[in-house]
Formats: structure tokens, sequence, C-alpha cells
């Protein structure tokens, strides 16, 4: 939680930093865990991969993300469900590593 939170405040540092610039900085958190090497060799192997999402969810968050003028999107920290909701966006079940399957919260949100 201490890295998350970290970057959090890097983000609203740096959107202070920059605000005379057309320079954004936000941060993005996945609401459940994402299948990476780390899920999979250190935290649950192929069990929790499996109640994971693909990295596909943090790209298209970033992109709706990146889309906005920096001047009105800056300093925010993002959850990426919370992004596609903004977005009309409901269904993220292609998102899921085994479709349909049950999602595990991740633990640091």
């Amino acid at each position: 939680t201490l890295t998350k939170y970290n970057m959090s405040m890097m983000a609203l540092g740096w959107a202070e930093e920059f605000k005379n610039h057309p320079i954004a900085s936000n941060a993005l958190w996945p609401r459940t865990t994402i299948d990476t090497a780390a899920v999979r060799n250190l935290l649950g192997g192929q069990a929790l991969a499996n109640m994971s999402r693909t990295v596909d969810i943090l790209a298209d968050a970033a992109y709706y993300i990146l889309r906005q003028p920096a001047a009105k999107c800056t300093g925010n920290t993002f959850i990426d469900e919370a992004v596609f909701a903004a977005e009309g966006i409901a269904d993220l079940s292609q998102y899921s590593v085994v479709p349909g399957g049950k999602l595990y919260q991740d633990l640091f949100v």
C-alpha cells in the first residue's frame, strides 16, 4: 500500500509542478488482480491468475485517460473500473482471464 500511496502523491506533485505546461500526471490502479508474472510466480500461481484480469484492461483505461486534455485531467488517481464507467462501459468481461469466472479484488485498493 505504501508504494501505491507514494505513486499517488507523485501524480499530485507532478500535476502541480507541470500545471503551466501541457503535461498531465495521473495514477491508474486496477480494481482486481492482474495476470502478471508477479501474480503467477509470487502471489498465488495459476489459481490467482485465473481470478484476474488481463493487462489489456489497464492499457484501455490508460487510453481513455490519455485522450483527456492535460489541463482538465491531471492530479487524479483512477481505478480502472471507474474509468470505464465514466465512458459508459459496464461489461468488462472481455478482460477476465477466465470468462465468467470469479475475480479477486486487488489487495491494495
